[in-house]
Formats: structure tokens, C-alpha cells, sequence
């Protein structure tokens, strides 16, 4: 099998790290990758917005399957795009990956579905917004209705900080809050059949303790022995396999990856956000622990067989990941800052490093080209241990103004 992977980030690194290590694989290409999937695939410098592009090149190649990884090009329909050409795709359509593009068509489908959530209401001007904030209260919970890569919600005890974040988007949801641990649960699914994977829980908020604002997530930790025994049961009765089947009812099937992002409130199970794609940086402890063949499992939600493949299966122990950001982030980011300690870290027992923002510089050595830079994951028998792998790892690798979290998966 001859893969394709798009996108430039950690969970297409993780993607195709996973994929490169499967037997049937005999290719791995990634359009445009970074330098830490280079190690794994060929690189192609094609720009993965541009659907025509992207399905000219799997043609090119003879991909049997493409793998779209981040949110913004299944949106723009790319995988359409490479559909068109008789091409499996592992990602929604555009149509179905409103899900993640419009929190507030996630809304109505949820309310259609009859999956729990958040009250919520919808607004387009300040009026609407003030009046939102007012019927449900603080703490605020404010969301951009559109994509905005993790960073477009605002949970605030301060109404003149709600307003003005809902000031800088076009239409926004307004929701009540919701208390509680947040969960992140991922399900493969063809648009029938249904595969819930194992929790994860992500970091958000970019300092120690979830200070400061929010992120793209700053680390993850995967199995949560403190969740709930039946939870993924829960999930996968009363809101993955509803809501797949409201998107088939609609004419729309969700095939791909249905990332519900929970809380587990005292009043229930209670969705929080969904999402198109494999959430970054859970996939990268996730896939770390994952025992069976990645392949089968992503042609099979593209190609409609996914029943004919055996459920995924997840080895014993924990994988932590842990991410460094650049100097600035999340406002800003630095580029162009020397990276040292990779080769050193992934030297260490049960270590590894996914590769984020990074890039070549004119000297060919790995320099920072984005916020979240890397993760260094660490496995071992427990969270614990794996957290402690994990910052081992952490504690090799080096950037000017490098930040990273000392919290994750702390206490567990």
C-alpha cells in the first residue's frame, strides 16, 4: 500500500510514523510534511489547501489511500477533491466536516440527535451576544463559530472579556459552562460502523496549573484510570453512534474521525465540541499504545468496510506527551531558534519526539517554524512512569525561549 499523508504538524507525524511501521505499508509520502516526517516518508512540496493539487499528486503517486490530517483542508473540501479521482480518502467531506467548520450546525445536529450538550445560543451582533451572556450566566463561555485553530473559545468570569472576543468574530456560540474534567474520546467510523478508541485527556491552557489562554494544547496522557468504567460505552450509545447516524440520515455520512471532546459533568456526560480529525497532541500518546495495525483501520473507514476489520486494540501501560512551544506562543511564535537534544531524547528508554513546527535551517540543522514544536512522548507501565519518561525526554531537548508544561498527567 502506497500512503499519502497531508499536513505539516505533529499528529500527521505521528500519523504517518504509525502508518510507516505497518507491514503492509510499502510506501509512506506526505504533502508537505516537516522535517521529522521526512525520516518516515518523501516529501512533497504541495500545498494541502489546494484540493486539485493534492489529488493530482496521490494520482501521480498511485496512493491507494490519502490521509487528510488537519481541520482546514477537509473543510475546504480537499478530500472531495481526491474522492473525485476514485481515490480512498481517510477524512470527512466537506460536508460532513461542518461538524468541526460550524459549531453551531454541531449544535443543531446534536439537538436533532438528541446527544447532551451545553445550552447554547447563536449570535451575530453584540446585542445578541450581551443578551446570551446574561441569560447563562458566568462563568462565560464564548466560541467562535468557525475554525481557529483551538484558540477561538474564551471561558472568562469577566463579561467585558466575553464581549470582546465575541466582538472579533463574525457569529459566534454562547453557551453555558460546564463543570467537570474534560475528556477527549476519538471514534474511526465509514459513516455506519463506529470504533471508539481509548480516552485521552489534552492540556489546553498554555501555563502550569491552566493558567493563561488557551492553546492548540500543550500535552495529553492516555488511559485516564480515574474515567468513568462504562464511558466509552456511554459515548458510543448516546452520542458517537447517534450523531453518525443523524449525518447519514441528513444524506451527509461522517466517514473518518469523530472527535468528541466531553465533559463529565455532576449532571452527566456532556459534549463539549466535536472535531473532524485526530485531535493534536492526543494522537501522539495515543498512537503510541496503539497494538493493532493503524492501516486497516483508516482504508477501512474510507472504503465502507470498517466492519470487516477487527476493533483497535491497545497495548497495557500509559504514554504521556509532552509539548515544547516557541518563545511567545500562543500570541506569537518564534522561528528560525536552533533545536538541540532530539537524537538524545529519543536515545532514552521508552522516549520518542513528533515533530510540529520545525523546519531546516540554511545550514540544514532543525530550527523552530511554528508555536508547538515538538512532543516528546514517554510510555512505561503507568501514567506515572510514563510521565516520568516523558520528561526525561523534556529535560534533553533545547531552544532559545523554549516553553513547555511541568503539569501533565501530574498527580495521576
Amino acid at each position: 500500500m502506497r500512503i499519502l499523508v497531508i499536513g505539516t504538524g505533529g499528529r500527521e507525524h505521528a500519523l504517518a510514523r504509525a502508518l510507516a511501521a505497518d507491514p503492509d505499508t510499502t510506501e509512506v509520502h506526505a504533502a508537505p510534511g516537516n522535517p521529522g516526517i521526512a525520516r518516515v516518508a518523501t516529501l512533497h512540496d504541495v500545498d494541502p489547501l489546494d484540493g486539485e493539487a493534492v489529488a493530482a499528486l496521490a494520482d501521480d503517486l498511485g496512493a491507494d489511500l490519502v490521509v487528510v490530517g488537519p481541520e482546514a483542508p477537509l473543510v475546504a473540501g480537499v478530500g472531495d477533491a481526491v474522492t473525485a479521482r476514485g481515490i480512498p480518502v481517510f477524512g470527512p467531506s466537506a460536508a460532513a466536516a461542518r461538524l468541526e467548520g460550524s459549531k453551531a450546525f454541531a449544535k443543531e445536529v446534536m439537538t436533532a440527535a438528541g446527544v447532551p450538550t451545553a445550552a447554547a445560543r447563536v449570535c451575530t451582533d453584540a446585542a445578541q451576544v450581551a443578551a446570551a451572556l446574561d441569560e447563562l450566566g458566568s462563568p462565560y463561555v464564548v466560541k467562535d463559530d468557525g475554525l481557529a485553530a483551538g484558540k477561538g473559545v474564551v471561558v472568562t468570569t469577566d463579561r467585558d472579556e466575553a464581549l470582546a472576543h465575541a466582538a472579533g468574530c463574525e457569529r459566534v456560540v454562547v453557551e453555558e459552562f460546564l463543570d467537570g474534567p474534560e475528556v477527549s474520546l476519538f471514534a474511526l467510523t465509514d459513516g455506519r460502523t463506529v470504533y471508539p478508541l481509548q480516552p485521552v485527556q489534552d492540556f489546553k491552557r498554555i501555563g502550569d496549573g491552566d493558567a493563561g489562554p488557551n492553546t492548540g494544547g500543550m500535552g495529553a496522557y492516555t488511559p485516564l484510570p480515574w474515567a468513568p468504567s462504562d464511558l466509552v460505552e456511554q459515548v458510543q450509545r448516546e452520542v458517537l453512534q447517534p450523531t453518525v447516524d443523524e449525518m447519514a440520515r441528513r444524506g451527509t455520512p461522517f466517514a473518518g474521525l469523530l472527535y468528541a471532546g466531553l465533559a463529565l459533568t455532576s449532571r452527566g456526560v456532556r459534549v463539549v465540541e466535536f472535531n473532524a480529525r485526530f485531535g493534536d497532541p492526543e494522537t501522539q500518546p495515543l498512537l503510541a499504545l496503539l497494538e493493532s495495525p493503524l492501516l486497516p483501520l483508516l482504508l477501512g473507514a474510507a472504503t465502507g468496510t470498517l466492519a470487516d476489520v477487527p476493533p483497535p486494540a491497545f497495548r497495557a501501560g500509559a504514554a504521556v506527551g509532552v509539548v515544547l512551544a516557541s518563545k511567545g506562543y500562543p500570541a506569537s511564535a518564534s522561528v528560525g531558534d536552533p533545536i538541540a537534544g532530539l537524537d538524545e531524547a529519543e536515545a532514552l528508554d521508552g522516549v520518542h519526539v513528533v515533530q510540529a513546527g520545525t523546519a531546516l535551517g540554511p545550514d540544514g540543522d532543525l530550527v523552530t517554524a511554528g508555536g508547538r514544536v515538538l512532543a516528546v512522548v514517554g510510555t512505561g507501565a503507568s501514567v506515572a512512569e510514563a510521565r516520568e519518561a516523558a520528561y526525561r525526554g523534556v529535560a534533553v531537548v533545547d531552544f532559545p525561549g523554549a516553553q513547555h508544561r511541568t503539569d501533565i498527567a501530574a498527580g495521576v
